[in-house]
């Protein structure tokens, strides 16, 4: 692909770790009230008080459940080397009883306190997420890795897999850890920069406009992959058009000499060209796609291959993900790659590397059926893909539906479209949760028999139903929000070892 590649060199001019001086100077440097302590360095920073290595840093963070600022003691005797708080949250006895060497931002000046020998350091700010936020866009301006940006309704975190895996063929890749993509999961996973790295592949969600825009002014994104805009998270959004309006903020955020690369399949996606500064790469099956692929073959739970043309090169390519929809998770890791001067071999290593695989992995079951895990997350779009691959493994198929959450307006359409497709593809058909029993009801208005449509109200029910009577030609697909937990199913129906 002919585009303005940049220099990609080690980023050098970063340190191991980032230290309390760094923290502090997110809001001004320190005046005279105590210097020994700023040359504290942290190996890495936690919002969990359970996992705290030592001279970690702790950040208390309001939740929906919990308050981190109740756990501020079990942080630091569990190790952390500081804490970072709400002055509002944190009491004056609490901080004495604490014993720790105390830094409040407080009338735009740092006011400090407490022993200079103290074991550990509490920083106490007006809004600790903030804080945290500040901080890793500090940390992130130390280094000159290229960053890739990621969002989609579906297929982010599968996207950002294959991006990763392929990558870090050629270069050292951080990339975002499970689902870490949102304002406090970005800002922890750039903290986990080092000067060894050379790319990071984030994932970057939102739940409404501006978010997105926060994430890529702390990452500074060069490269920015859309996937597509679908009903997920409807139900706080409202729109397709509002959901698009905030995808869009990635590609508005590029520099001028970044890439933008949008699936120019989906019309909300490729509109988005005309916000991008940065020269666009559209991928898809289109015509008008300047990275295109053609001649996509499924080979069941192995993988696809496909041809891909751009800029009159073409390659048959495998790829470990499967279904014939996981060319659109694979083509944007073609691009990049190709975008980075990486040779054909090395992508083509990535797109079959195990580890791309996130979603539709093959578990052995009981009775020496095949489970078709698919448990990470669940939409329309999704359930249908899933479907699609079910209907090409031979066998007994059936399948396990939990609710779809988020869907808000497309609720009931969305599970009635699921029954729809499944009656036309499993001779089977199990649903779990009060929205799918639309599923199962839409399956038997398609003409699914009776008998062969269960509706479940637990997960017990579901692995009572299928565990004792699962054998070798029973292909089993277990799908669902990750809210509904699914995964326990799995673990149920899963045949152990030995």
């Amino acid at each position: 692909m002919e585009f303005l590649r940049p220099p990609l060199g080690l980023a050098l001019r970063g340190k191991e770790m980032f230290g309390l001086d760094d923290l502090l100077a997110t809001y001004a440097p320190l005046d005279s009230c105590g210097r020994d302590h700023p040359e504290v360095r942290f190996s890495e920073v936690t919002t969990d008080s359970r996992q705290c290595p030592a001279d970690s840093l702790f950040v208390a963070l309001p939740g929906d459940h919990h308050d981190g600022h109740d756990f501020i003691e079990e942080a630091l005797g569990r190790g952390c080397r500081g804490a970072l708080a709400r002055s509002d949250r944190v009491a004056e006895a609490r901080r004495d009883r604490l014993g720790a060497r105390l830094y409040e931002w407080r009338e735009a000046r740092w006011i400090c306190s407490g022993p200079d020998e103290a074991p550990a350091v509490l920083v106490l700010v007006p809004d600790s997420l903030q804080a945290l936020q500040r901080l890793a866009g500090r940390w992130r301006s130390r280094f000159s890795p290229l960053v890739v940006g990621i969002t989609g309704s579906v297929g982010k975190s599968t996207t950002k897999e294959v991006m990763a895996a392929v990558l870090e063929k050629e270069f050292a890749t951080l990339k975002s850890l499970g689902s870490y993509n949102n304002e406090i999961g970005l800002p922890l996973t750039l903290l986990q920069l080092r000067p060894q790295h050379q790319v990071v592949v984030l994932e970057m969600g939102t739940y409404g406009p501006g978010e997105i825009t926060l994430l890529a002014e702390i990452a500074r994104p060069r490269v920015g992959v859309v996937t597509n805009v679908s009903h997920s998270h409807l139900e706080r959004m409202h729109t397709l058009d509002t959901i698009a309006q905030a995808k869009s903020e990635l590609p508005a955020a590029l520099p001028l000499d970044g890439l933008a690369v949008l699936n120019g399949d989906e019309p909300l996606v490729r509109a988005m060209g005309s916000v991008s500064r940065a020269p666009v790469l559209y991928y898809g099956l289109g015509g008008e796609c300047r990275l295109r692929a053609t001649d996509v073959r499924s080979h069941g739970l192995e993988g696809i291959s496909f041809q891909v043309r751009g800029d009159g090169e073409q390659r048959r390519l495998r790829c470990s993900l499967p279904g014939r929809h996981s060319v659109y998770s694979a083509l944007p890791a073609v691009g990049v790659g190709r975008y980075l001067g990486m040779e054909w071999q090395q992508i083509e290593a990535g797109l079959l590397d195990p580890a791309a695989r996130l979603r539709l992995l093959r578990v052995p079951g009981v009775g020496g059926s095949t489970l078709v895990d698919d448990t990470y997350n669940a939409s329309p779009v999704s359930c249908r893909v899933a479907l699609e691959l079910l209907a090409e493994l031979p066998g007994h198929r059936i399948a396990v539906f939990g609710d779809m959450l988020e869907l808000g307006s497309f609720e009931e359409e969305g599970h009635r479209l699921v029954g729809e497709w499944a009656a036309g593809v499993v001779q089977e058909l199990v649903v779990l949760g009060r929205h799918a029993r639309r599923t199962g009801e839409a399956a038997l208005v398609k003409g699914m028999p009776a008998d062969r449509v269960h509706f479940a109200e637990s997960h017990d029910e579901v692995v009572r139903l299928l565990k004792d009577r699962l054998g070798p030609d029973d292909v089993v697909l277990v799908k669902g929000s990750r809210g509904m937990e699914m995964e326990r199913i799995v673990a149920a129906l899963r045949q152990e070892e030995g």
